[in-house]
């Protein structure tokens, strides 16, 4: 089943009427299919962060169509907007974007209290996750009272509780530890395997990568090459990822 599908997508900045111009995606087209776990890898300025933003509705395109479940996400206006990315899209940020004042499982059950989801449809999606996400201890806590990978597999549950059609993670690894790495890319890993769950990651980190099944690369716009892991091993994966990465000039923290 084709989750992501985006047909000739441009992004073009600048003034309609100035001399200068700046063509951040050109012509991009890219299909992503139920179950897969895809990273997206660039140099700095290479568009990657554009193209996550306007697959999360955050942008606007200039030109061409972005898929998600059969629905044009660039034709939807407000309040449609709104209900579709609460509904279909999941969001893991860098910096967490919990609520302090909440504690982790009023932050993570928040998207279904706003829907007004069954409490007992609730709390049972809320063990499921939390268990597999192995935060299930810390629950009552605040996110100041708890460590950064908690924090951030937290908000990967808040992620997946709605059962989203598609998890975009933009740089979740890039304000954690590498123990804290290694713990929130396992569980993702896990989520992926045994639920089936659809996610798309912009990183810039060689490692983060390696637990990715695809990982494409843009450069300058555009899409510049894609590998699969298929029966590689991690550690060579990870070799690949960082061969491609050398020839394209992107970063190559290593923080395993």
């Amino acid at each position: 089943m084709e989750v992501l599908n985006i047909k000739n997508l441009k992004k073009v900045y600048g003034s309609k009427f100035g001399s200068v111009k700046y063509t951040a995606l050109d012509n991009i087209d890219l299909k992503i299919s139920e179950g897969e776990f895809v990273g997206i890898m660039g140099p700095s300025g290479s568009g990657k962060t554009t193209f996550l933003n306007v697959i999360s509705t955050i942008d606007k395109p200039t030109s061409g169509s972005v898929y998600i479940d059969g629905n044009d996400v660039t034709k939807l206006k407000e309040p449609n907007l709104s209900k579709f990315r609460r509904e279909k899209l999941g969001f893991i940020f860098q910096d967490f974007n919990l609520l302090d004042n909440m504690t982790l499982k009023e932050n993570i059950v928040l998207p279904l209290a706003l829907s007004k989801t069954a409490y007992s449809i609730i709390e049972k999606r809320l063990t499921d996750i939390t268990n597999k996400l192995g935060i299930s201890e810390v629950l009552n806590k605040h996110p100041y009272e708890v460590s950064g990978g908690q924090k951030q597999r937290a908000a990967a549950a808040r992620a997946m509780i709605s059962n989203p059609s598609l998890i975009l993670g933009d740089e979740p690894t890039g304000a954690l530890d590498s123990k804290s790495s290694k713990e929130l890319l396992g569980a993702l890993n896990k989520l992926n395997e045994n639920n089936k769950a659809t996610i798309l990651m912009v990183t810039h980190d060689v490692f983060a990568a390696s637990y990715c099944k695809r990982v494409i690369f843009i450069k300058d716009g555009k899409l510049f090459n894609e590998i699969y892991k298929g029966d590689m091993t991690r550690k060579d994966f990870y070799q690949r990822i960082l061969k491609i990465l050398s020839v394209i000039g992107g970063d190559t923290d290593d923080i395993s």
